[in-house]
């Protein structure tokens, strides 16, 4: 019997930002600076809202039309 897949991750790091859009460290950080992605610190590691990356990429998309 085949398994469910397990849900997507809420949280995501620099690193698999840095995957998902395809851009270096330095830019993650300046979009974060920026306000433009949404980000907290949990201890001293970085997290970015897996949802916030997509509404980042909803309103770079209607920007750009």
């Amino acid at each position: 019997m085949p398994t469910a897949l397990p849900p997507p991750p809420l949280l995501l790091t620099v690193p698999e930002t840095m995957a998902l859009l395809k851009v270096g460290r330095h830019a993650i950080y300046n979009l974060i600076r920026s306000k433009r992605l949404p980000s907290l610190t949990i201890g001293r590691s970085r997290r970015i809202p897996a949802d916030a990356v997509r509404r980042l990429i909803d309103t770079e998309l209607e920007a750009a039309a």
